[in-house]
């Protein structure tokens, strides 16, 4: 059984128009009809263009957006049966690192207070000493010095936010982590290090990832398999060389041929 099964997935807008009746006339179709299959411990690329519906599948499986259709299966569980409580209890077990890590922390919140929120959510006895421990070994394991823990997110770099936005979604020990465009803000050089140290915690923790770009180059460094998606749909899916290499749809071969290439 795979850890996390998406059938069916459907997430729809409506669009409505009108004055002072607004009528639902047509809808937006973000994600219409995918299906997935991630085994744990595996890093599933999802690339696409801006507006495939990439972030909206994300936000599906995260239950922050209803689904309008489909199923998504979690560890045998189905997500989308659980009431809104129950998702609050469960999603300890998925986490999500967003794309701009200045917008999803707290900027009145320093990193000890952000890290320690996040690390009660499943160990809410822990406290003193013991909780100063855990923040620490924490920022270590994404590699923050602890002498940072008393600052506030405008003090950092980029890249020490993205870190902190790891260490975030790490504290409540989730067993699938969604990674939304995690270095697209970053220097090359810092996406470099964020790459690796995301792959370092999926084996190291034995994580199930889905990482989500635009960027091919990056997805093919990072993940075991790439999905395309392309309106809504899944269009491509395979190993990673594979997909890179041996392109089977159109569209995966007009990603693949506007890649920027530095010729003599």
């Amino acid at each position: 059984m795979p850890y996390l099964e998406l059938i069916g997935l459907q997430t729809h807008f409506p669009v409505r128009k009108g004055i002072l009746f607004k009528s639902i006339t047509d809808h937006v179709r973000a994600v219409d009809g995918v299906d997935l299959a991630i085994e744990q411990g595996e890093i599933l690329g999802l690339v696409g263009e801006s507006g495939c519906g990439k972030s909206t599948l994300s936000r599906t499986v995260m239950q922050l957006v209803p689904a309008t259709g489909g199923r998504v299966i979690l560890d045998g569980e189905d997500l989308t049966a659980l009431s809104h409580r129950e998702v609050r209890l469960r999603r300890l077990d998925f986490q999500m690192i967003f794309q701009d890590p200045y917008a999803s922390l707290n900027p009145r919140m320093t990193v000890f207070s952000t890290l320690a929120e996040a690390l009660r959510t499943r160990n809410p006895q822990l406290k003193g000493s013991q909780l100063t421990d855990e923040v620490s070994s924490l920022m270590e394991r994404v590699g923050l010095d602890r002498r940072f823990m008393r600052k506030y997110p405008h003090e950092f770099s980029g890249g020490q936010r993205q870190r902190i936005a790891i260490a975030r979604a790490l504290a409540p020990q989730p067993k699938l982590v969604i990674a939304d465009e995690p270095v697209s803000a970053l220097d090359v050089s810092i996406q470099s290090q964020i790459l690796n140290l995301l792959k370092q915690l999926v084996r190291e923790l034995g994580l199930t990832m889905i990482f989500i770009s635009h960027d091919l180059s990056v997805v093919r460094y990072i993940a075991d398999r790439i999905a395309v998606m392309h309106f809504g749909k899944i269009v491509e899916l395979g190993a990673a060389e594979r997909v890179m290499d041996s392109p089977e749809h159109d569209y995966t071969k007009q990603l693949l041929a506007a890649i920027p290439q530095i010729r003599p």
